[in-house]
């Protein structure tokens, strides 16, 4: 078993703090990513995990031992870093074996056991060559490697794939899953990157300075974002926003050139003059005859997708992006007519950009937010 309990841990530098009182909890072979920009506390946290930087206060456990005093060594994790962190001027087999040799494992075991880790990380032919000789996906694996021979409790990776080019991270990705179902370690991954968020875990943490603004499965956080931050931050393209008022009695949302957007009739009254922000996911928008729609934009360009086209347009200055399978042309400035799909509609507070479900308007800020958690 490998559970993973942070509980309320918090990290200064002098009198600045930079992770708020974190709490989450990390099931046993579960894969979980932390996702954020930077500087939002992703790394700082995973580092406390690791025993790199000491916790200012609160509590980390491993498997029910407090580990907030234990050297690195003694915490039972691997860690894989975004440089790899290579010797190198010694060949592969040495760098995936030098824990073992380390520990004093005899050399006819330790090269059974280096060979066997290689096959799995695809690397058995290379184990005689520098890291100089090999690409970035291949020392990435040797990384990797390395870490797997020592059987942790936990992996840790602190953005591994930043320095690769964007097919061979997309191919480390997948490699990287496959050795998680393979071994079946606690993993915890550190990321920028919401399509590595979204492609590996099995929950995300999405951090925001210092603070956890969502937990959830890549499929809950994308349909059902906490937050306006949230909701910007995953999905690509990214979601669209306009802000409105509520009316209960058209069951709409009025925009400001007094375009409405249709939304249930008891989510309209709940929320009746509320100013809000609304969220339409590029995907959600569909072009429509003149006339037929409730929202028009002007339309500026067009990118080609292969499947389908990422059309660019304009309301109200405000920019707005659709995807569409369709393949039209338009000029430039010509009004195009877009559908929105009343169940696609997500509602923000206008003020803390809080999702709002069925509240009442007079509720403040704290109850959208605990409705939310």
């Amino acid at each position: 078993m490998a559970e993973i309990s942070i509980r309320d841990v918090r990290k200064s530098y002098g009198k600045e703090e930079v992770v708020h009182g974190v709490d989450l909890h990390i099931n046993n072979k579960e894969f979980v990513v932390i996702l954020g920009p930077s500087g939002c506390g992703k790394s700082t946290l995973l580092r406390m995990i690791a025993g790199l930087e000491e916790i200012t206060s609160g509590e980390i456990a491993i498997d029910d031992t407090v580990v907030n005093n234990l050297e690195p060594r003694e915490r039972g994790c691997a860690m894989v870093f975004q440089n790899y962190a290579l010797y190198p001027h010694m060949t592969v087999g040495a760098n995936i074996g030098y824990a073992l040799k380390v520990g004093g494992m005899p050399r006819a075991e330790r090269d059974t056991r280096v060979r066997e880790v290689a096959r799995s990380v695809g690397l058995e032919d290379f184990i005689d060559r520098k890291p100089g000789q090999l690409s970035g996906g291949q020392r990435q694996r040797v990384a990797m490697a390395r870490a797997i021979i020592r059987e942790p409790k936990v992996f840790l990776f602190d953005e591994p794939l930043s320095n690769l080019d964007a097919k061979l991270r997309v191919q480390m990705r997948h490699e990287i899953r496959r050795i998680h179902n393979r071994i079946g370690t606690t993993s915890v991954f550190v990321t920028h990157d919401q399509h590595e968020g979204m492609t590996l875990a099995d929950r995300m943490v999405i951090m925001n300075n210092g603070t956890v603004e969502q937990i959830g499965s890549p499929e809950e956080i994308y349909d059902h974002p906490a937050s306006v931050y949230v909701a910007g931050f995953i999905g690509s393209p990214a979601m669209n926003f306009l802000g409105g008022r509520v009316s209960g009695a058209q069951s709409a949302i009025r925009l400001g050139n007094d375009a409405t957007i249709d939304i249930a009739s008891d989510r309209a009254r709940a929320l009746d003059g509320t100013e809000v922000q609304i969220g339409l996911r590029p995907e959600h928008l569909t072009l429509v005859a003149p006339g037929a729609g409730q929202i028009t934009g002007q339309f500026e360009f067009a990118e080609e997708l292969g499947s389908g086209r990422l059309y660019h347009l304009q309301f109200e200055d405000i920019p707005l992006a659709i995807i569409s399978p369709d393949k039209h042309r338009f000029e430039p400035g010509q009004n195009l007519d877009l559908a929105v799909d009343p169940a696609h509609v997500h509602i923000f507070d206008g003020i803390s950009g809080a999702r709002l479900h069925e509240l009442e308007p007079t509720r403040n800020v704290a109850a959208a937010l605990e409705v939310v958690q």
